[in-house]
């Protein structure tokens, strides 16, 4: 299947998405994300690491200042405020990049896109606060959406499935409706099947395997597998130990998943590690666009 094409127009933004793949650079303003918890906690660090990414060719940046790895426990309003805004505030008026604000939270999300930000990206598909769907449609923001099974602090317990895809899809199709029913237009709405969210192994797997079934919901698809726990299962070691999130072997293994999510359908990839991603998915696109034509170099 070929991957279906979208332009998104938003403010002073324009994303062609289907020919060539988008990169999300992730900026985590916390001190315990699972994979850099505390590398960019400081404003000074968390300023140098975006610019380094822009340079890299990421086209959004998505700061967060909650971690939602797997047990992990919410954050106060004024403590997310206190790490994401001022960075927002001062990125918006220096990059001409869109900025996402990674949250769950409409008072954040509200502070953010008054900051500056241009995209929400709520991982709880609006099931956390469903006010965060009317603060996207009154500022005209894209909307990201993304399934995830239980919550953070629940969600690696036992999670099991019926039908894989066909729950995700449906639990992704509800949430696109509730997002247009609060008045956010589809063409501003984006997808993410929410890889290590409530899932296995196996169900990551096979998401990223099936990756090309979620084009029938007509909206941009987001893949999140950068550095996540089924790699670095996938990758123990001998003596049982699991490697580093930001060991050589998990970055190579996350360009295997973004190479093979691409193959698949995805049209924006969310990850650690901008200049690696950019490698790869402009070999992947070049790969990809040839079935159409030869081009000769």
């Amino acid at each position: 299947m070929m991957t279906k094409k979208f332009n998104l127009t938003w403010g002073n933004h324009c994303l062609e998405l289907g020919k060539h793949t988008r990169i999300m650079g992730i900026l985590n303003i916390t001190p315990d994300s699972f994979s850099d918890g505390g590398k960019f906690f400081a404003f000074d660090t968390a300023l140098a690491q975006a610019e380094k990414m822009i340079a890299a060719g990421a086209d959004i940046i998505d700061i967060g200042g909650e971690s939602s790895r797997p047990f992990s426990e919410p954050v106060s309003i004024d403590e997310e405020t206190r790490r994401v805004i001022p960075l927002i505030d001062y990125l918006a008026k220096k990059i001409s990049i869109p900025i996402s604000i990674d949250t769950t939270k409409s008072i954040i999300a509200r502070r953010a896109v008054s900051a500056g930000a241009s995209i929400i990206n709520d991982i709880s598909a609006l099931r956390f606060d469903p006010n965060i769907a009317e603060v996207a449609a009154k500022n005209d923001v894209l909307l990201i959406l993304m399934h995830m099974k239980g919550t953070p602090s629940d969600m690696q317990v036992s999670p099991s499935y019926d039908d894989l895809i066909g729950e995700i899809k449906d639990f992704l199709k509800d949430a696109i409706y509730r997002a247009e029913k609060s008045g956010v237009s589809k063409n501003k709405i984006i997808i993410d099947p929410g890889i290590g969210f409530g899932k296995t192994i196996a169900h990551n797997l096979f998401l990223i395997n099936h990756l090309d079934e979620f084009q029938e919901l007509n909206v941009p698809v987001l893949l999140g597998s950068s550095r996540k726990a089924f790699i670095r299962k996938i990758l123990v070691q001998k003596d049982k130990t699991e490697l580093k999130p930001d060991h050589p072997m998990i970055e190579t293994a996350t360009q295997a998943t973004v190479a093979a999510g691409v193959m698949g359908g995805a049209h924006i990839v969310r990850v650690h590690n901008v200049p690696n991603t950019f490698a790869t998915t402009k070999t992947v696109d070049a790969i990809r666009n040839s079935r159409k034509q030869l081009c000769f170099w």
